[in-house]
């Protein structure tokens, strides 16, 4: 018996000193073609018209811009809408159990609730733009949450520079081009500079991404949901480079511009 209890007490010892086991790395992002970049700005612009086609200046005025009547989210009519988007992502955070119900007071006329109201689908609207377009979860995992999907999009970055399918830029340092993402950080304490994302990778934080359907001299058009309580395309004014023009003073700064290379990396562009 004392020699089975020294072997055991060597098994467990050498089971101690054993080295971790280390998940396997990411497999490397797949390349896509043009057509995938094609697809995500033909996507956001068609359901920006289906939602009415409203167009907004960058940094309005409060109280500027409003709507005059009931959301738009709020219609019956935008229920499969919103439904879909929220069917991208793996965590709807309980949208689609807690809005089913309403629509269906709201049919009846039940209900003061309105539809859609919570949670935010602005990152859900995102995910599903870029999953309908065939960019696989793989090189866009959907996420409910832009800082998610961001954080994600780094990484790949980082590990794969040479492949990543997306690119962070401070606004800046490039100028945008379509099926590129421009987003803000709308927390309190908001992040000076995009890199510094990294040191809080997997950490939600409060904010929002559009997407850039067109650009023109002086201006970048972005389509986005969940803006005004739709899907909006916002008008930002940029310099001659094509550069992102400065927030106003008070204004919601943009933190980053995510370059979509979709359609950009060899063996489709040089």
């Amino acid at each position: 018996m004392r020699l089975a209890s020294l072997a055991l007490v060597a098994l467990l010892a050498l089971a101690g000193c054993a080295a971790p086991v280390r998940p396997a790395p990411p497999s490397p992002p797949l390349v896509y073609p043009p057509a995938a970049a094609e697809r995500v700005v033909r996507l956001a612009l068609g359901e920006w018209r289906d939602w009415g086609g409203v167009v907004r200046d960058a940094w309005p005025d409060p109280g500027t811009n409003a709507a005059d009547s009931a959301p738009a989210e709020s219609s019956p009519a935008n229920f499969p809408r919103v439904l879909a988007y929220w069917r991208a992502v793996e965590d709807d955070e309980g949208a689609i159990r807690d809005n089913r119900p309403i629509y269906a007071a709201s049919l009846s006329g039940m209900t003061t609730t309105s539809l859609w109201s919570e949670p935010a689908w602005s990152a859900a609207f995102i995910s599903w733009v870029f999953r309908g377009a065939g960019v696989d979860a793989r090189e866009f995992p959907p996420n409910a949450t832009h800082s998610l999907y961001l954080d994600a999009l780094i990484a790949d970055a980082d590990a794969f520079p040479a492949t990543a399918p997306f690119r962070p830029h401070a606004p800046g340092e490039y100028a945008p081009r379509p099926a590129d993402l421009v987003c803000f950080d709308r927390s309190r304490a908001r992040l000076a500079h995009w890199s510094e994302r990294r040191a809080e990778a997997g950490v939600p934080r409060p904010m929002h991404c559009d997407i850039v359907t067109g650009v023109a001299p002086g201006v970048v058009e972005v389509v986005g949901g969940n803006v005004g309580d739709t899907v909006t395309l916002t008008r930002y004014p940029a310099d001659a480079a094509g550069l992102l023009a400065p927030a106003p003073p008070g204004r919601l700064p943009i933190l980053l511009v995510m370059e979509s290379r979709l359609g950009r990396l060899p063996p489709f562009a040089p």
